[in-house]
């Protein structure tokens, strides 16, 4: 099975090779029929510390890192 890989923007990186990614979707609401942006964070993993508040970055879901950290953060996109 595929692993997902998910596009988000930085919004923490003050803990040591770990970022806090938001990561939004849009879908359309099933009774109002009207766009709505969810947003979730997620932690991922930085072994270099390479990624600042703000950068777009790209996470791809991996084994259990620690406690809350399931993803791991690649390249970044462009």
């Amino acid at each position: 099975m595929p692993k997902r890989i998910l596009n988000g923007v930085v919004v923490s990186d003050k803990n040591d090779k770990t970022i806090v990614v938001e990561v939004e979707r849009r879908f359309t609401h099933p009774l109002l029929k009207k766009t709505v942006r969810r947003s979730k964070k997620y932690q991922a993993h930085d072994e270099e510390n390479t990624f600042k508040v703000g950068d777009k970055v790209r996470i791809q879901e991996s084994a259990p890192i620690s406690r809350h950290k399931r993803w791991v953060a690649l390249k970044q996109p462009g």
